[in-house]
């Protein structure tokens, strides 16, 4: 069992919450955390809260995004003239290009 955590407001992180996903769903998780540079469980908070979720740029991020940016590119490759364009695909295209937009501001 994991160590109780204290939140930003002192306040002890005890509870559990456990839900199941399937593999793609799971996939897009996965990408949307490495972006956003937090934890998946602060993420998941945030976005189950409905509270803003702030990408801070770091080295990790750049990454992440540079990374996602290759596998996208691979992909859209892959596709001929945008046929068979996944709804997975688009959501992380969308949310990159938000991310690099919040980047331009800065």
């Amino acid at each position: 069992m994991s160590a109780k955590n204290l939140d930003n407001h002192n306040r002890w992180r005890s509870k559990t919450i456990a839900f199941r996903v399937s593999p793609e769903e799971d996939e897009q998780l996965e990408i949307a955390v490495r972006l956003s540079g937090l934890t998946k469980q602060d993420y998941i908070i945030r976005r189950l809260l409905n509270r803003d979720v702030v990408v801070q740029g770091n080295p990790r991020v750049y990454k992440a995004l540079c990374d996602q940016l290759a596998t996208v590119l691979n992909e859209l490759r892959r596709i001929e003239a945008g046929a068979n364009v996944s709804d997975e695909l688009l959501d992380t295209i969308n949310m990159i290009a938000a991310i690099m937009d919040g980047m331009k501001e800065d």
